[in-house]
Formats: structure tokens, C-alpha cells, sequence
């Protein structure tokens, strides 16, 4: 059972950055696709970026794509969310998940955090 904790998420004005990790225990982080997910208020969840288990393959949302970046470092059992240029539509709940399929629905993620609060004010 593997399981994540986000941190990194706060206030922060328009135009600014914010670096999300997500760290894993419980089983073997290498084994994971990795993924990052959002869900702002009244708002279905929705996919941000993902990488492959080794980092080989990296996926955006049209709507980050150029402003955020996926990483992980599997020696250190953790994941990032570097967001750049943030706006306020940008201000969801951000989460972390862990699976075995490579796609953006949330339904094929199996490990899941509690997620981490980012507010973009403007």
C-alpha cells in the first residue's frame, strides 16, 4: 500500500510560482506512473501532468502545458509540480496519484493523497 503526502501549495498573486512535491512510502515509488491531478470547488477532479515510471514520458493539460513542469526523483521516493506563471483559474486543490496504466482519467490512478490547497489571487 503505497502511500502520498502533497505539500507546497499556498497564497500567491498572478504571475507567480509554486513548486508542489508529493512524497511516497509504503511501497516501490519506481514502479508508479505518477500524475497530478486538481479539483477547484463545484469543479469535477481534473488531470494536470503525469510521468512515466522512469521518468521517460511526460503529459500536460492543454491548459498548464508551457507553464508547468512534472519531475520525480525516484532515489528520494518523490514527485514535483513546478507551476510558473500562475493564475487565478490555476486555484484548485491540487493532488498527487500513483498507478500502473499511463492515462490522464483519474479512475486509473490506485494511490491517491489528500492534496495540497493553491490559491492564485489576482
Amino acid at each position: 500500500q503505497v502511500q502520498l503526502v502533497e505539500s507546497g501549495g499556498g497564497l500567491v498573486q498572478a504571475g507567480d510560482s509554486l513548486r508542489l512535491s508529493c512524497a511516497a512510502s509504503g511501497g516501490t515509488f519506481s514502479n508508479y506512473h505518477m500524475g497530478w491531478f486538481r479539483q477547484a470547488p463545484g469543479k469535477e477532479r481534473e488531470f494536470v501532468a503525469a510521468i512515466w515510471w522512469t521518468g521517460g514520458a511526460l503529459r500536460y493539460a492543454d491548459s498548464v502545458k508551457g507553464r508547468f513542469a512534472i519531475s520525480r526523483d525516484n532515489a528520494k521516493n518523490t514527485v514535483f509540480l513546478q507551476m510558473n506563471s500562475l493564475k487565478p483559474e490555476d486555484t484548485a486543490r491540487y493532488y498527487c496519484a500513483g498507478g500502473r496504466r499511463w492515462a490522464v482519467s483519474a479512475g486509473a490512478y490506485d494511490y491517491w493523497g489528500q492534496g495540497t490547497q493553491v490559491t492564485v489571487s489576482s
